[in-house]
């Protein structure tokens, strides 16, 4: 048996939007179920997102510390944005935001995983990126509001990020899911082995 997810979509009856806001909205669809029942599922409806880890010379990770007000935490993160626009190329994006949030810029980029990051209940997809080649961006720096404003930036040893996913103090679903892919991505082929930083995105599809 292939260990692979597989696209399939069950019948919808009817759907609605109860709510919209300024990035996302909660939609509610009837699903018919393998019995023939009719269930209502509510979920967020998410543009997607994308993630860097950037990891330096010394094998350090650029992070962010920013709080989070849904669960009330200053929580150290990779730097990540939304895909605003529809059929965005999720590397530029990537980019945009290595340079926004910490004036970086990188040479060498490859894919390191894609993940929905709670399928339960919302349909956002992330693709986690991994950069290397990091010199500082030229330029003016990005000027950050909101929560933005007070955003610590640090570069941490891999290997202390590791411990503190183990240990359960790092919780950021990008930092977590992109330090362990760092983690077992050298344990196999190797980060040259990679996906190249235009492969494909089902999840997402988007213009070269």
């Amino acid at each position: 048996m292939t260990i692979k997810d597989t696209p399939e979509e069950w019948e919808v009856r009817g759907t609605a939007t109860p709510f919209t806001g300024n990035k996302t909205s909660v939609r509610t669809d009837d699903v018919v179920m393998p019995d023939g029942t009719v269930v209502h599922r509510d979920y967020q409806v998410h543009p997607g997102s994308v993630a860097v880890l950037a990891l330096d010379d010394a094998d350090r990770v650029l992070v962010l510390r920013q709080y989070r007000h849904p669960v009330r935490h200053r929580l150290w993160e990779i730097p990540a944005g939304l895909l605003d626009v529809p059929g965005e190329n999720p590397l530029r994006a990537a980019q945009r935001e290595l340079y926004e949030e910490a004036h970086v810029k990188a040479e060498d980029w490859r894919v390191l995983t894609d993940v929905y990051t709670t399928p339960g209940g919302c349909d956002e997809a992330v693709r986690i990126f991994l950069a290397r080649g990091l010199t500082e961006a030229e330029g003016e720096r990005f000027e950050v509001e909101d929560e933005e404003a007070d955003m610590e930036l640090a570069r941490v040893p891999a290997e202390e990020l590791v411990r503190g996913v183990l240990a359960g103090e790092l919780h950021n679903n990008c930092l977590v899911v992109g330090v362990l892919s760092l983690v077992a991505a050298r344990a196999g082929d190797g980060l040259d082995a990679l996906r190249p930083a235009q492969a494909p995105w089902p999840a997402r599809p988007f213009d070269a």
